[in-house]
């Protein structure tokens, strides 16, 4: 088969690969139709992620068909189609117990990280009766792509985190695909405001029209003197970290309303500053999180009704034989406008 393999930073190839086999009899190999391609990709890429090794391939998000079960898997047969969760959950341990699926103990984000992952033909998807989804017939397969990865985790990671609520004010910074996907999700709850924050106009003009009330460039300078004249002084009170740089975590420190939470949902490769100089005093609480995908079961039944439309954020589509091709138009998307990308088999039977 062929697939997308990380040969160390900077370094990546698409070629031929051997076929996934069962393992475990948890296990399930899944005929991928469509994936994506997610910013963490572009971290490991950059090195940020030292439990991705070499050799790997990458891909945590996308859908397929089940092409071959282990022998205690009693949720799927082959012929399903299935929404692959980009956490892989066994339901047992004391992790998985408290719902905290991201830190199973024999699962977790193993896809494409220290496992083979769906940028491929095929892939191993380990704790199948758990880690997959049924997709009804007649969905838009491309939509659920969105519900591997992105929106649960704007919705867990930053909307929930950041305790977002109705009438509140939330600040988003970085208006790329995760941070419009908690855009998206944080209207669940009624907030007030939602500002959007982002160098990208392209970005900001979709973030209006996906229902920001208003946005900030950054690249102008004084970004949290503009917060504060647009909140009167007060800050906001859920600032969503969405980037994954030291500077617009600070920023977050900077924008929060005594009593509000900054809630981190970028994955940071350097040291980030704690200024507890200056927030102390000011009941602030601070969230971090991996996305355990808990919400995965919710956003499909608000999908299925049509609440929500995930395929606003899917800017450009490819084969598997455009796999590089896209990666560039990912990677470059202040010149491409890309947001997500869908790459596309071509039997989707």
């Amino acid at each position: 088969m062929k697939a997308l393999v990380y040969k160390g930073p900077g370094v990546k190839s698409y070629e031929d690969h051997a076929k996934p086999e069962l393992r475990d009899p948890t296990d399930a190999i899944v005929r991928i139709t469509r994936t994506t391609i997610c910013g963490t990709d572009l971290h490991i890429l950059k090195g940020d992620v030292a439990s991705c090794t070499p050799g790997r391939i990458l891909g945590h998000e996308g859908v397929g068909v089940v092409d071959a079960v282990g022998a205690a898997v009693t949720a799927f047969k082959p012929g399903d189609h299935v929404l692959i969760s980009c956490v892989s959950a066994c339901g047992k341990c004391d992790y998985c117990r408290k719902g905290m699926f991201s830190h199973c103990t024999t699962g977790g984000w193993i896809l494409g990280n220290t496992i083979d992952g769906t940028q491929a033909e095929f892939v191993r998807t380990p704790h199948a009766d758990t880690s997959l989804y049924p997709i009804p017939d007649g969905a838009d397969e491309e939509a659920l792509v969105m519900l591997s990865d992105i929106l649960p985790t704007g919705f867990e990671c930053g909307v929930l985190n950041g305790k977002v609520q109705p009438g509140s004010t939330v600040a988003i910074v970085g208006s790329g695909p995760i941070g419009l996907a908690a855009l998206l999700t944080a209207q669940f709850y009624s907030p007030a405001e939602i500002i959007m924050i982002d160098i990208d106009d392209n970005r900001l003009e979709i973030a209006k029209r996906f229902g920001a009330t208003a946005t900030i460039n950054s690249s102008t300078g004084m970004i949290a003197e503009q917060v504060m004249a647009m909140t009167g002084d007060r800050g906001v009170d859920t600032a969503i970290e969405a980037v994954g740089i030291p500077a617009t975590f600070e920023l977050c420190e900077q924008i929060i309303a005594p009593g509000g939470v900054i809630a981190n949902v970028g994955v940071h490769g350097k040291p980030v500053t704690l200024h507890l100089e200056a927030l102390w005093d000011r009941n602030i609480a601070i969230t971090t999180r991996l996305v355990d995908t808990s919400s995965t079961p919710m956003l499909l039944k608000i999908v299925a009704a049509q609440k929500i439309d995930p395929t606003l954020l899917i800017t450009h589509r490819f084969g598997f034989d455009q796999m590089m091709e896209a990666y560039e138009t990912f990677a470059n998307a202040a010149e491409t406008g890309a947001l997500k990308v869908i790459i596309a088999a071509e039997a989707t039977s």
